[in-house]
């Protein structure tokens, strides 16, 4: 359990325009929450959930540049969820935070939804976990990924919007479980430089559509050949989403 009164740290998201409490040893948000609100095009009246939406950066990274959505979050961890609330409050962005396992979703976000984002733990069940039981539960995969998915879509309305991030080498297994219950996928590469190999995959799909699939061009991170100083090398258009809140376009 983390201790809600003093075991946190308070770090500054979106140039500082996102305030965020988190474990100061447990699982840490760090770019790809961000990343994922920034790939969701919501509209204002938009309905959004989040499955698994952990302290709520995600969700309020999208509130917070989409003012007049109506935002809901389910997080099994209590203490995670009892910070996505604290962490609304605290930079005045309404969000609706549920504790429950989403594999047995609670009736009252049993409703459609416009979009439903998902960044899913990336690491098989079986490998090595980490001691911390939280930052385990977020990083290790306990629920399958299909089970991630089809919760997701049935959440969605017809013509709703599945947004997920996830690793490059899950793509193959991600489209199996989509099927042909969504179309119009589009799929955004993550590489750390350029020349370096996709790491990661920023995904769209639209419920019932029958769209083609699409893949854009890949979102470089950093930029020049080796790292140089933290937070400092991120490509412009990275620096612009993580710094100001910009949306990825598609």
């Amino acid at each position: 359990m983390i201790d809600l009164a003093s075991d946190l740290t308070c770090d500054a998201f979106l140039g500082g325009s996102l305030q965020i409490m988190q474990p100061r040893h447990g699982f840490r948000a760090a770019t790809d929450p961000v990343l994922l609100a920034a790939g969701v095009s919501a509209q204002p009246g938009n309905h959004v959930l989040e499955l698994g939406c952990g302290v709520g950066v995600a969700l309020l990274a999208l509130g917070r540049r989409e003012p007049g959505l109506c935002l809901s979050g389910i997080e099994r961890q209590a203490d995670y969820a009892a910070l996505a609330r604290r962490n609304a409050a605290l930079n005045g962005v309404e969000a609706e935070i549920v504790t429950a396992d989403l594999a047995a979703v609670p009736l009252l976000l049993k409703r459609p939804f416009d979009h439903v984002l998902v960044n899913p733990p990336f690491y098989a069940a079986h490998a090595p976990a980490p001691t911390d039981a939280g930052r385990a539960a977020a990083r290790h995969e306990e629920t399958p990924l299909a089970v991630w998915i089809d919760i997701a879509l049935r959440r969605l309305r017809p013509g709703g919007w599945l947004t997920m991030i996830h690793l490059a080498e899950r793509l193959p297994d991600i489209l199996t479980q989509i099927g042909a219950r969504a179309g119009s996928i589009a799929v955004r590469p993550l590489a750390a430089r350029h020349g370096r190999r996709t790491g990661r995959i920023l995904l769209q799909a639209q419920k019932g559509s029958r769209g083609e699939f699409r893949l854009l061009s890949p979102l470089i991170l950093h930029a020049g050949e080796a790292h140089a100083q933290d937070g400092r090398d991120f490509t412009p258009e990275v620096r612009g989403v993580l710094r100001g809140g910009a949306a990825l376009g598609g």
